[in-house]
């Protein structure tokens, strides 16, 4: 058995009963082939950074789960296949690592101008 995660990338106009059958399936299958479900993260409405089928947003979902690899197979034969899957990725997850939800935005950076007038400040207070 090994730990899997999948994010999945779904149609921004796809209903969400429709969005939550397809993680229904997956799931199911996980589960119907002696594999665990370890957890569905959805992290809403976000813009793509090139388009994808003349769309510019999906809907992203992360899928973690632990099953064997012929299950792994299964899924994403079904991903591809599935209407309103815009894109996916399956990885192997490593051991031991945890996973932390994605912020909903990045912090913004500090500025360039602050960081060179602070590390000026230190050379001549040393000098």
């Amino acid at each position: 058995m090994n730990e899997y995660e999948i994010m999945l990338l779904l149609d921004p106009e796809l209903p969400e009963d429709r969005a939550n059958e397809v993680i229904q399936r997956i799931r199911d299958s996980v589960e119907s082939a002696g594999g665990s479900w370890n957890g569905h993260e959805p992290w809403g409405r976000r813009r793509l950074a090139y388009e994808i089928d003349h769309q510019g947003e999906a809907v992203y979902h992360l899928l973690l789960f632990t099953a064997p690899a012929e299950t792994l197979d299964e899924v994403t034969r079904v991903l591809k296949i599935t209407d309103g899957v815009v894109r996916h990725g399956a990885y192997r997850r490593v051991k031991g690592s945890t996973h932390q939800k994605a912020p909903a935005q990045a912090p913004a950076p500090a500025p360039a101008a602050a960081s060179a007038a602070s590390a000026d400040d230190t050379d001549t207070a040393s000098e």
